[in-house]
């Protein structure tokens, strides 16, 4: 029972660390490689659950001990039920959102909140690595747990395609659909911290810099320079809508600065992401949407709309676009506030 125990547990650690990696990837890449991403953590979060049963009878012979920091396996075992839990809602739209709060969002944050009680958890109980662990018949266990993880996957997306729950309309990314050519009815959210702020329209200048010079926007000289394109804002907060835009390309914004690496935009928040430089054709700073000027929620005077990029690239309320020599990766992968 022991071995059974500790290999359990070493599968469950395995598991528990590809979901993280493939939940950061499917919350991050909003291109067609997103759909691999969600398929894999759907099928490793239902190898998870096949595990649990002799994961619960190794919990239940723990808890007849008095250990450290058992309180933060107790938790760590509840907020991951509330992360498979709120995830499986959320994929076959059964509940995609409760009031203000969705589904995803109370699933990404059970999951951060379980990778520091797994840390907690790990360090206070670690599981040692064997050569014995790759012997053939542990590798043929393996290969019948994917397999039965993945034909559960392949069994539950086609039991929401029958009954035609929400989820069977769900994008590649895992989003729903709410106000696409409307405007109105999309959804209005900030990263983490950020507010609507109030912003003097009629004062507002964007400013421009590249080569070491600094050259600034009235909204009127933007407005005389947009031209359309269609694109889907897909936010990481469960959601999706197709608009058509009207903007300036950025790389007509920035003119000839020569060959950099990357192009900083900020906003007047303090939020920030940086670009490729050679992503400057396919980003647009954009004042209008569905033929009206951008409401403040949505990111007024002008926002940058980056297809094929989630939510938290699109930056709203911009202040400012300049180029730099340093590379785009060099920032966090998520936005920390």
């Amino acid at each position: 029972m022991f071995v059974a125990g500790r290999r359990t547990n070493l599968a469950l650690l395995v598991l528990l660390a590809s979901c993280l990696v493939t939940g950061g990837l499917a919350f991050g890449l909003g291109s067609g490689w997103g759909a691999w991403a969600v398929m894999a953590h759907g099928v490793l979060a239902i190898g998870i659950v096949l595990l649990s049963p002799w994961k619960s009878a190794i919990a239940r012979r723990g808890l007849r001990r008095t250990r450290p920091h058992s309180f933060a396996s107790i938790a760590l075992a509840v907020v991951t039920a509330v992360t498979l839990a709120s995830g499986l809602a959320h994929s076959t739209g059964v509940l995609i959102s409760a009031g203000p709060v969705t589904a995803m969002q109370v699933h990404v944050t059970a999951a951060v909140v379980a990778m520091g009680l797994g840390l907690v958890h790990v360090s206070t109980r670690r599981v040692r690595w064997r050569r014995t662990d790759v012997r053939r018949r542990n590798l043929l266990r393996a290969a019948g747990l994917a397999g039965g993880s993945l034909a559960a996957y392949g069994a539950l997306a086609g039991v929401v395609r029958v009954i035609r729950t929400p989820g069977a309309e769900r994008r590649f990314t895992g989003s729903f659909e709410r106000g696409s050519l409307r405007p109105d009815a999309m959804p209005i959210t900030q990263w983490l911290d950020d507010r609507v702020p109030q912003v003097d329209v009629a004062g507002w200048r964007l400013a421009v810099g590249g080569g070491g010079e600094t050259a600034t926007f009235s909204l009127e000289t933007l407005e005389g320079m947009r031209e359309p394109v269609e694109a889907t804002l897909d936010c990481t907060g469960g959601w999706y809508a197709m608009q058509r835009w009207e903007g300036v390309r950025l790389d007509r914004l920035l003119g000839n600065v020569g060959e950099r690496r990357s192009i900083l935009v900020r906003s007047v928040t303090g939020y920030a992401r940086r670009y490729p430089f050679r992503d400057a054709a396919r980003l647009w700073l954009a004042t209008r949407v569905g033929g009206l000027p951008i409401s403040p929620g949505h990111g007024a005077p002008a926002r940058i709309v980056a297809p094929n990029r989630r939510g938290f690239w699109w930056v709203k309320w911009v202040r400012s676009v300049e180029v730099s020599d340093v590379p785009w990766w060099w920032q966090p992968p998520f936005p920390l506030t």
